[in-house]
């Protein structure tokens, strides 16, 4: 038996030059949702450095 892997957009089948997406649509979609921090591991959130820190100057 062979299943049809979809794609994880739009769950229509894949196509081989799109892998593991069906269309350029869907890929450019999925990119934008990474660039806008649409996706996210669980977790504490990270320390990021806060602007105008006098304590790094040497």
């Amino acid at each position: 038996m062979t299943t049809t892997r979809l794609c994880p957009i739009c769950r229509k089948p894949r196509v081989a030059e799109h892998t593991p997406f069906c269309s350029t649509r869907c890929r450019d979609r999925d990119l934008v949702k990474w660039l806008d921090d649409g996706y996210a591991l669980p977790g504490p959130p990270a320390d990021l450095p806060s602007q105008g820190d006098d304590d790094e100057e040497a």
